[in-house]
């Protein structure tokens, strides 16, 4: 790969009505201080942005390459010999609209970085903005095929070449993935909704569980087994996540006032279980 190593104007006045109405002079002040405000923001922004140049483009210069800023819309551009153009956009905050704006650069070269402020050691708690150098932007970048920039101080860093994303398969998770599928009978999510309880494959066993001891009283595992069709009954119980069981003796287990509950909230699920469970839904309601 050819990409670069890593290394350690006047004013008018402008406004809603051309004769605005008369203000008191607390009014224009509240104004004028946010209007300076702004036009502060904006400068240092600007300068802020302009001072990333510097460095980028002394840090390519010592590579070979010559550097030009604002090409074509590009921040910068460097070029060395015949090999494909480097583009570099810079920015103050790592957001969508540079990750788009790198995007659209890929249709120019297979070179685009973004550079971005290293980030300060020490970060504000209550700070919510997107950290450039955190894992998952690093792994944007790969998946997108965009180089990342971080400058500091006195440093510029290449942190991720612009190379084609390979992610390293994760089978555990894949079989997992696979596994559950398998294990869910129906489809009981709605794809998108947060606030509502996941009917995993395991709470739909516990569920079972749960049918077969309102349906037919307090039960031994191995009977509570063979009566739900739940190989795995016994952890079930044994951890009792939910709270939907009681331990009544060794192995020997009851429905909770919970596990009550739970199978009138969930009786359409409930409703929905094939297999040895002989519930009403209406009866579990009545008695939740």
């Amino acid at each position: 790969m050819s990409g670069i190593p890593k290394s350690p104007p006047g004013k008018s006045p402008t406004g809603p009505h051309l004769n605005p109405p008369p203000q008191s002079p607390d009014q224009v002040r509240g104004e004028e201080g946010r209007a300076g405000a702004r036009r502060a923001r904006v400068g240092e922004a600007a300068a802020s942005e302009a001072a990333l140049y510097g460095p980028v483009k002394r840090f390519l210069e010592c590579l070979g390459y010559e550097v030009k800023g604002e090409v074509r819309g590009c921040d910068v551009v460097a070029r060395r010999g015949d090999e494909p153009p480097v583009i570099v956009e810079l920015k103050l905050r790592f957001t969508l609209a540079l990750v788009l704006q790198g995007v659209d650069r890929l249709a120019l070269s297979e070179r685009v970085y973004i550079a971005v402020p290293r980030p300060p050691s020490r970060r504000s708690p209550g700070r919510r903005a997107i950290a450039p150098d955190a894992p998952r932007v690093r792994r944007l970048c790969r998946r997108l095929g965009l180089g990342l920039i971080l400058v500091g101080r006195d440093t510029v860093a290449v942190v991720e070449e612009p190379v084609p994303y390979r992610p390293r398969p994760a089978h555990q998770r894949a079989a997992r993935l696979i596994a559950e599928f398998e294990r869910r009978q129906g489809d009981m999510n709605i794809g998108g909704r947060t606030r509502a309880p996941i009917i995993t494959a395991y709470r739909q066993d516990a569920l079972r569980c749960a049918g077969a001891l309102a349906a037919q009283g307090p039960m031994r595992l191995r009977e509570l087994r063979a009566a739900a069709g739940v190989a795995d009954a016994a952890p079930i119980l044994q951890r009792n996540v939910y709270g939907w069981f009681t331990r009544l003796s060794r192995g020997t287990y009851a429905l909770s006032d919970g596990g009550y509950r739970a199978l009138g909230t969930f009786a359409d699920a409930v409703a929905a279980l094939t297999g040895p469970i002989a519930t009403d839904p209406a009866t579990i309601r009545a008695v939740a």
